[in-house]
């Protein structure tokens, strides 16, 4: 929780510094937010269309910067190396001070529980309970007459497939994030841990051993926050869009 209140402040400290002197021509910290906000909204408006991005890209960019940074913060020495020995038991392994925010399965958890409510709260008042219905047992492809009719019990039964798949979003999506990042913050630590195994130069190998896995981290860790945003983005634009715009 701390790690994440100290991603929260610096998001906040970058964006005040780059809305504070805003120029006509962007420069420093105002061209780099704004080339990042234009480029997230023009994405997400080809996922979900321009109704549904005006209405929920608070949501998805906000998502997407906090795991981010989040993620690239982890990536701060200090971050995970800092320990105590827990207070009363001497001989304790020591515990991290300092965690990165998603190598801890509850802030995933979490911010996969806020986009199911706000996906459900959006789903109603866009297409409402019985479009959702329709859209999920409902018969495709503009079938009519008997033929309809016919194939009505097989679209109930993928149907039913469809809601299992809808609340184990709940379960996928957190544990790709926290899986991702946790499995990077091991690599780090067993590669590190493998150069000082070696006699003699075990400090500069443990050194430079983990650089290049470092560096993959940081498009790790750029990748899953993309990755999460527009999963979500998609989950939505498909629950949400209206026929007219579905194309």
């Amino acid at each position: 929780m701390l790690v994440s209140w100290i991603v929260t402040l610096v998001i906040i400290f970058m964006v005040r510094a780059a809305a504070g002197k805003v120029a006509m021509v962007p420069l420093g910290m105002q061209n780099f937010f704004e080339f990042m906000i234009e480029t997230l909204y023009e994405t997400l408006e080809g996922i979900m269309g321009a109704h549904l991005t005006r209405k929920t890209f608070w949501f998805f960019a906000s998502i997407f910067l906090f795991i981010l940074f989040s993620n690239w913060l982890s990536l701060v020495p200090l971050i995970g190396n800092l320990t105590v020995v827990p207070a009363g038991e001497p001989h304790a392994h020591p515990v991290g001070l300092l965690r990165a925010v998603n190598s801890d399965l509850n802030m995933p958890l979490a911010l996969a529980t806020l986009y199911g409510v706000l996906w459900l709260y959006w789903s109603i008042t866009e297409v409402g309970p019985f479009g959702m219905a329709q859209h999920i047992f409902g018969v495709k492809g503009g079938l009519e007459g008997a033929l309809k009719w016919m194939l009505m019990p097989i679209f109930m039964a993928v149907g039913l497939i469809e809601v299992i798949s809808i609340l184990f979003r709940q379960i996928s999506l957190p544990l790709r994030l926290y899986g991702n990042i946790f499995a990077g913050e091991n690599l780090l630590e067993t590669m590190t841990h493998l150069g000082n195994s070696f006699p003699g130069i075990g400090h500069l190998i443990g050194v430079l051993l983990p650089l290049p896995f470092y560096f993959l981290e940081i498009l790790v860790a750029f990748v899953q926050a993309l990755v999460f945003m527009l999963l979500t983005a998609v989950f939505t634009g498909m629950m949400c869009q209206h026929e007219e715009e579905a194309h």
